[in-house]
């Protein structure tokens, strides 16, 4: 009770406190709170909201995992407004996030931050100014009601009228003083240059904190709520879905995430693509350069947001009963390259133990465009190889200048 026993904290302190306790409460409709971060993998658990109906969404890990509208069945008996699938939504907001954070972005912030003050700054001395002048209104007024003749009644009730309207005229621009400092204070502490270099030091790591195994699920989920209030969804009629990013302090960001489909004919271009993808395969070119010019012109496959997979181009293919006329010939490379299975039969020891470290990251080493790798036949590879072999070294990176195949 405010004011009534001695406090254990101030008064602001315990209202902070309440609102946290209240944003904590998960009830979506009635308050339509946050809820606190919890485990699991969802990263928008909370702040997920409809496009469509504008109401909260829920999770949903069947299936791995997406944000479900059922308000309207649950308590209209209409049918689900909208699902969507969470794993790309949660990386282009992330991603989006990430980028908020980077040193230029802070700086502009910390720019914006300064320019805010100041602004401020200016209110409170013109609003502080305009209080002066009401309180010498009113003491005019008062030396002028009290220096009248009482026996004047017109005068002094005319004079005491004005003192009064001055005096609630100061007590109003009292009111909206207060209340200005309490909606934007400007006596905040300035961010120094030691700190503003250590918040841009922690933003240049936090992506290496965000994708570290240690940090958790809700830990990632609490760093999210930092910057971001809540996310609106719409799943869209094809492949695109829009995505709101509403920051706190009431910036928006708008993003089109590409989802996941079951077909060609799903893709928001894919006739288009299928046409071209035909066009290409009658002249008898290969499946994977069908795919890299595909990939090339903008197309992507149903199940994958950056390119065109050449299992697609095939599976498209067959379906319109196009058969290759010539197949490609094996891939030839420079003799100062070895393949795998030569490289193994070089050292003697097993193919599939090469296989075995690329899989497991002890042997780093990028694929060529068609698949399989090459090693750089020089003594400094083979005794490194031989190296990582006798368990000699942890792990061996061959990643630096990779070659390239020949062609065929």
């Amino acid at each position: 009770m405010k004011d009534r026993y001695p406090s254990y904290i101030d008064w602001s302190t315990y209202e902070k406190i309440r609102s946290i306790v209240r944003d904590n409460r998960a009830e979506y409709m009635r308050i339509k709170t946050r809820g606190a971060p919890r485990d699991g993998e969802l990263l928008l658990h909370g702040i997920a909201w409809c496009a469509r109906c504008g109401h909260k969404m829920y999770v949903r890990y069947k299936g791995g995992g997406e944000y479900v509208c059922n308000h309207l069945r649950t308590h209209e008996g209409l049918p689900t407004c909208q699902h969507i699938r969470a794993p790309w939504v949660d990386a282009a907001v992330a991603d989006a996030f990430l980028t908020a954070l980077a040193p230029a972005e802070l700086d502009a912030l910390s720019r914006a931050h300064r320019a805010q003050q100041q602004m401020n700054a200016a209110l409170r001395t013109g609003a502080e100014r305009q209080l002066e002048r009401k309180r010498y209104a009113a003491a005019l007024a008062e030396r002028q009601f009290n220096r009248v003749d009482p026996d004047n009644r017109l005068v002094a009730d005319e004079l005491e009228r004005r003192w009064e309207a001055a005096l609630r005229e100061a007590r109003e621009a009292e009111e909206a003083l207060a209340k200005q400092a309490v909606l934007q204070p400007v006596s905040r502490i300035a961010i120094g240059k030691t700190l503003n270099g250590k918040v841009v030091a922690l933003a240049g790591r936090l992506p290496q904190i965000w994708a570290d195994e240690d940090t958790t699920d809700a830990q990632r989920k609490a760093l999210l709520r930092c910057l971001v209030e809540k996310v609106f969804l719409d799943r869209g009629e094809r492949d695109l879905a829009t995505v709101r990013i509403v920051w706190r302090g009431g910036a928006v960001t708008d993003l089109e995430v590409k989802m996941k489909v079951n077909s060609v004919a799903k893709l928001t271009r894919g006739v288009e693509m299928r046409d071209r993808l035909l066009d290409l395969a009658r002249t008898g070119m290969p499946d994977d350069e069908i795919a890299t010019v595909l990939t090339a012109e903008g197309h992507r496959s149903p199940n994958c947001a950056e390119k065109v997979l050449p299992i697609t181009v095939q599976r498209v293919r067959l379906g319109a009963g196009i058969k290759m006329t010539s197949h490609r010939s094996r891939w030839s490379h420079a003799s100062s390259l070895l393949s795998a299975p030569e490289l193994a039969a070089k050292l003697n020891i097993p193919v599939n133990w090469l296989y075995v470290q690329i899989r497991h990251k002890r042997l780093l080493i990028d694929p060529q465009p068609a698949g399989g790798y090459l090693f750089q036949d020089t003594p400094d590879v083979l005794d490194a190889l031989k190296n990582l072999r006798d368990h000699a070294i942890p792990q061996l990176d061959l990643r630096i200048c990779q070659p390239q195949q020949e062609g065929h």
